[in-house]
């Protein structure tokens, strides 16, 4: 892979990944109901769940759903069903219970759970597709890996960057009140993560 492509599939990567979608905005809401420390696990699921699943669909994956169209409705489906019942867990998560000094009490998505999601995830799915695509469209081995690892360096200042956001807005969010608007704000940008995957642009 020559620099050009290189640097190319780097800022392809990157903006996937920075750019608001359901990993960043669950993050935003974990960083800002249990802090970065304990957002870690979560920001690690997502960093190696990403580039193992652009692996798995560049070797083939695809391959499957160009086999068997029904097996990518019924993945849709399941994502659509998944992402709607954690905007429900976000949207009512319990104001916090201070265990003692700094920590709250409750259960931040763990580093299995983190990795898992992005089976289910629809912006995951179009990140992975496009980029073996564009960069990988030989199934090449060793064009997959890059293209994983850009997707796993990238990832590294998405996480970290959109967690501390969330932190940073703990100091706001003190009162309940205002912690629950937060997450129920966050519930609602989920959900309307579904639009461009229920209802395609036409043209």
């Amino acid at each position: 892979m020559t620099l050009d492509i290189l640097s190319a599939l780097i800022a392809f990567c990157f903006v996937g990944v920075i750019t608001p979608g359901p990993n960043n905005l669950m993050l935003m809401a974990s960083g800002a109901n249990y802090g970065f420390r304990r957002t870690v696990p979560h920001m690690l699921g997502i960093g190696i769940g990403m580039p193992v699943l652009v692996v798995l669909v560049g070797l083939g994956v695809m391959r499957i759903f160009e086999m068997w169209p029904l097996v990518e409705q019924v993945l849709m489906v399941l994502s659509v069903a998944y992402l709607l019942f954690l905007a429900w867990k976000i949207a009512n998560a319990a104001p916090p219970v201070r265990t003692h000094e700094s920590e709250v009490a409750g259960n931040p998505l763990t580093f299995l759970q983190a990795a898992a999601f992005q089976w289910v995830n629809p912006k995951a799915w179009f990140m992975a597709l496009s980029a073996i695509t564009l960069y990988a469209g030989g199934r090449d081995p060793i064009a997959i890996l890059w293209v994983a690892a850009a997707y796993a360096c990238v990832s590294v200042i998405s996480t970290t960057s959109w967690t501390a956001l969330g932190q940073q807005m703990r100091r706001l969010l003190g009162h309940p009140t205002r912690l629950r608007i937060f997450n129920w704000t966050m519930a609602a940008l989920l959900v309307a993560t579904l639009i461009p995957v229920l209802w395609p642009a036409q043209g």
